[in-house]
């Protein structure tokens, strides 16, 4: 069976037609591409070695590990009391706490005394 030309030539990952990724060679003598069905001779793969490697980021010490106890200042302030020392005006910021249909979680912290509460919406 003799296989029509590709537009171009490329590295045998993709299609040399549309640059799709093309899926690894199986016991079928042809590859066919999912996106615009070019065709390629499992032959062309032979000798082909694949080698990948994966890079993790490095996490900070506490990174991702429960809630974040240290108040943030640096939230817009907001017109809120604060209950501890009666300071007018509060930094907030928020996070979802539960599941996506339920409020996000407030939270409220004092610049003056740092003083920090949650408001659960």
């Amino acid at each position: 069976m003799e296989l029509p030309p590709s537009r171009f030539q490329s590295c045998l990952d993709f299609c040399p037609e549309c640059g799709s990724v093309l899926p690894r060679p199986g016991p079928h003598s042809t590859i066919r591409c999912p996106r615009c069905a070019f065709t390629l001779r499992s032959a062309d793969f032979e000798g082909k070695v694949v080698r990948s490697t994966i890079e993790f980021n490095r996490l900070e010490p506490m990174a991702g590990r429960g809630l974040d106890l240290t108040p943030h200042l640096d939230g817009p302030l907001v017109e809120r009391r604060c209950p501890r020392c009666g300071h007018e005006g509060m930094a907030y910021r928020t996070r979802q706490m539960r599941s996506a249909d339920e409020g996000q979680t407030v939270f409220y912290t004092c610049p003056q005394c740092r003083f920090q509460e949650k408001e659960d919406s």
